[in-house]
């Protein structure tokens, strides 16, 4: 287990206890100037993913503490006659980055509408292929608040990221592609998602793979089921996997879930009940402590 003992613009500090030792590892603090992935760059937009879930005035207090001057609130008008009418984000901007985080949805309440088959896909941003209607119609109720807050922000040299969890991350990497799709001249730098649910077909998402190489990276935890839905052959994921094993060891693995041993022991029977792994290991948490026991100890006791 872990225990985090402060984070901010100092970085982070925690503990792993692992048998009889101790390995404490420190997190130096988000960098603001950062390219291309890292897994400390990972643990950074996790915790941005995870503060997503938080109050207004937690999210402005932490994103200060990041470093951040200004943050700006997204939120739907409940104007769309479809069960995910509660879309929330922030968007957090410093003089070099713009960090876009997107709240995300438990297994428990999204269960329907994320295995719905029965509403045709929507067209994929830029006309590149299709993708799911409810994510489509979540991010639409946002996505011009968004793209006027970037406007305002994004031509001053910032770098510009996207990151969720669950619905959250789904969100994120629409919103990444709608971006990029509609005007090519904007490429987000990055885009971090954790416990992403399949979002599109295999037109958007070859699309994606090429304009995005290197620059999405999409976390898996263990037996997570929320990356299992919606089903397949209708909706695959976009690269790149990297996949907590049974032993929190992290590997990268090729787009889609196949092959990946142990993980569908978690499908049988309910896959949202509460008691099984698949929605124990979609918690956010998770994630988070997977993403800390990858990271290198700055040091070990006995």
């Amino acid at each position: 287990m872990s225990r985090s003992w402060w984070r901010g613009m100092r970085g982070a500090t925690f503990v792993h206890r692992r048998f009889d030792r101790e390995y404490a590892v420190v997190v130096a603090p988000l960098d603001h100037s950062a390219s291309g992935y890292s897994l400390e760059q990972a643990y950074w937009m996790a915790q941005a993913a995870a503060l997503a879930y938080k109050e207004p005035d937690v999210v402005e207090q932490q994103a200060r503490d990041w470093g951040f001057d200004d943050v700006r609130h997204l939120k739907s008008t409940h104007a769309m006659p479809f069960p995910i009418e509660d879309t929330q984000a922030y968007v957090a901007v410093s003089d070099r980055m713009i960090l876009v985080a997107f709240r995300g949805t438990e297994p428990a309440q999204i269960r329907d509408w994320l295995t719905d088959g029965t509403t045709p896909p929507s067209p994929g941003p830029g006309g590149k292929g299709f993708v799911h209607y409810g994510f489509d119609r979540a991010l639409s109720s946002v996505y011009p608040q968004l793209r006027d807050t970037l406007a305002e922000s994004d031509d001053d040299g910032r770098t510009v990221w996207f990151t969720g969890h669950s619905l959250g991350g789904a969100l994120a990497m629409l919103a990444g592609a709608r971006l990029y799709f509609e005007d090519p001249r904007r490429l987000p730098d990055g885009v971090y998602t954790f416990g992403q649910p399949r979002t599109c077909e295999r037109l958007l998402a070859a699309a994606h793979r090429t304009a995005f190489k290197d620059r999405h990276h999409r976390f898996v935890n263990h037996h997570d089921i929320v990356p299992e839905l919606p089903p397949e052959p209708a909706f695959t994921h976009v690269d790149r996997l990297l996949w907590f094993d049974a032993d929190g060891r992290l590997k990268e693995r090729a787009a889609g879930l196949g092959g990946l041993a142990g993980r569908a022991t978690s499908t049988v029977g309910d896959p949202f009940g509460s008691a099984t792994d698949g929605v124990k290991d979609h918690s956010v948490a998770r994630y988070i402590a997977a993403i800390e026991k990858n990271l290198t100890p700055a040091n070990s006791t006995a």
